[in-house]
């Protein structure tokens, strides 16, 4: 397993999303629920208790216990942890060229008209 706290396994990364797009805060079985039915998986609550353990030691959530239920708060934002994520495509994928990084995206999926909208505004304001 690796030592680095900071980034994600894939499978943390589908816990986290569940958790990160609730207004509530989440038990273990409504994460389990979340888990299989967005993301098609057949994952047992000793699985899903395992990557909740990982995220707590990696800093990612905190829980707390109210009689026999934990619950289960994020401690890094969707935002903070998708920024990150950008940051480092652009910098490992994109050889530090954002440019670089948009072209790749664009021949592996096109951008829409409405993409290519944003990104001339964005553009526009630099």
């Amino acid at each position: 397993m690796s030592k680095d706290k900071t980034n994600l396994t894939e499978c943390e990364q589908l816990v986290m999303k569940i958790i990160w797009e609730s207004e509530e805060e989440l038990t273990l079985p409504d994460i389990v629920k979340g888990v299989n039915e967005r993301f098609g998986k057949a994952w047992k609550p000793q699985t899903v208790s395992t990557f909740l353990a990982r995220l707590v030691r990696k800093n990612f959530l905190t829980s707390y216990r109210s009689g026999r239920t934990f619950f289960y708060q994020p401690l890094v934002s969707a935002k903070d942890y998708g920024d990150r994520m950008i940051k480092h495509c652009v910098e490992f994928w994109g050889n530090n060229n954002a440019g670089e990084l948009l072209c790749a995206l664009n021949d592996k999926r096109p951008l829409r008209s409405d993409e290519i909208e944003i990104i001339k505004e964005l553009v526009n304001k630099l």
